[in-house]
């Protein structure tokens, strides 16, 4: 008889979990209390916990939309069919926690920064990658196994100040002529009348590329589809030992060791400081929260002007993400607290509801369904990885999205397979040839340059 997750005893989920300071994310935990898992449905069928040795190929360990994507592609494209191990249950952080939006981007830095950062040609080679993910990802989305509730239309980019206008002016205009990439500044008054009524918005850079779909019937459906492919998806099966011997990877669950030729790792903002080495210290977690009202009626639909269900994000440094569900209910996110002690201090959710009311003011206190929050993978560098970071060791990861890991988190498990399968990857990018860099001797002091640093995008948000 095949597992039911939703049959096994489960722990409640821990809200005040934080991967910077706890050894793990638990033991079968149950998920956050989003809109998506109240709106999902029953969770599909997994392979239930490890319940004895076994001698496998590759294991990947996490069960979000990276470690789904890398066994989907390892069995597509390489004919190996992998094994997930997943400490709780299945797409229990990053995936089932987000806004539910895909943007063709990776990362927290925009075209104009990766010339700075890479030069013209680097800068273009990054622009075609991103492209060919967002095609991947649509082929997946339209796909006969995935159901989603896909809403197209692309993606607004809201100057939240008057003064921020000129830079998406420069950046749309980049995007045209040196990516030849169609985007359009889009003034407030059309914005307004045509797309959305956003009373902070002066102007928008439209993207023509932006989907916002459903967090969890994503995962759940990439569930789905790995399991036809041959993949097992073992949940409540935690990594709480981990050691090679003679080139075999030995990993203790505790319902018994699987050994495996290969380990990819893809646990995003969700990685444990002790599992490897070669991720500790090379990610900053941090949270994001997000709330979701209670169905608007045609008044409130009107006096909000929103025409779109297409993505919204703002130009805030702390930016907020913002979307019209399909049942008319309003989703906003921003960032949250800087610990996970301090999640469910009450001011987060006040200043959300605060930048919910400045944008729509007839909005103002609305009742809530939903709210909660997650934590973000954001790497040193502001980009992610893919990469085997010892070539003597058959260990590879995947992450560092930094709040843009919907769409591409498809992509980079398509890269990730194939560098697990042992292909090269033939695009010469730095998210591919290097490392994750590390806080250094920053470490210790994280948190503190974080909080000094929320300060000052505040006030260069709200106030300079």
């Amino acid at each position: 008889m095949p597992y039911r997750p939703r049959h096994w005893p489960r722990a409640s989920y821990d809200p005040k979990y934080d991967p910077l300071v706890d050894a793990g994310p638990g033991h079968n935990r149950d998920h956050a209390p989003t809109y998506w898992i109240g709106t999902a449905g029953p969770a599909p069928d997994d392979d239930g916990p490890v319940s004895e040795d076994m001698d496998v190929d590759v294991v990947i360990i996490g069960s979000g939309y990276t470690g789904l994507s890398t066994a989907i592609h390892l069995a597509k494209n390489h004919g190996i069919k992998a094994h997930v191990l997943e400490a709780n249950t299945v797409a229990w952080g990053c995936s089932t926690r987000n806004g539910g939006q895909a943007q063709i981007s990776s990362g927290r830095l925009k075209r104009s920064q990766w010339i700075q950062r890479w030069g013209v040609d680097t800068a273009k080679l990054m622009h075609r990658e991103v492209c060919e993910a967002f095609d991947l990802f649509n082929d997946l989305i339209n796909s006969d196994d995935i159901d989603c509730d896909p809403q197209t239309g692309g993606h607004y980019y809201l100057a939240h100040r008057a003064k921020v206008m000129p830079n998406l002016e420069k950046e749309s205009a980049l995007l045209n002529d040196t990516f030849g990439y169609n985007s359009r500044i889009i003034g407030r008054g059309e914005l307004h009348a045509e797309h959305v009524g956003d009373q902070e918005a002066h102007g928008a850079l439209w993207e023509p590329d932006g989907t916002s779909i459903h967090a969890a019937k994503l995962a759940f459906s990439y569930l789905k589809l790995a399991r036809k492919l041959g993949a097992k998806v073992h949940t409540a099966s935690p990594v709480m030992g981990w050691k090679v011997v003679d080139g075999v990877h030995h990993l203790t669950t505790p319902g018994g060791t699987v050994r495996a030729r290969a380990v990819a790792l893809a646990t995003a903002g969700y990685t444990p400081p002790g599992l490897d080495n070669r991720t500790k210290h090379r990610l900053m977690p941090i949270l994001s929260n997000s709330i979701v009202t209670r169905p608007l009626d045609d008044d409130e639909l009107e006096a909000c002007g929103i025409k779109t269900k297409s993505p919204l994000t703002d130009t805030r440094t702390l930016r907020h993400y913002y979307r019209l569900l399909p049942d008319n209910r309003m989703q906003i996110g921003s960032r949250s607290a800087v610990t996970g002690r301090d999640a469910e201090n009450p001011k987060h959710l006040a200043l959300l509801r605060k930048g919910l009311h400045r944008k729509f003011p007839a909005l103002t206190d609305i009742d809530l369904d939903y709210s909660w929050w997650g934590w973000v993978d954001v790497s040193h560098d502001m980009m992610p990885r893919v990469f085997q970071p010892d070539p003597d060791r058959t260990v590879y990861y995947a992450m560092g999205y930094g709040g843009n890991g919907v769409m591409y988190s498809a992509q980079a498990g398509m890269r990730l397979a194939q560098i697990v399968a042992g292909q090269k990857i033939e695009v010469d990018l730095p998210i591919f040839t290097s490392a994750l860099p590390s806080h250094g001797i920053l470490t210790p002091f994280r948190r503190m340059g974080q909080r000094m640093m929320y300060h000052y995008y505040y006030a260069k948000d709200e106030i300079l």
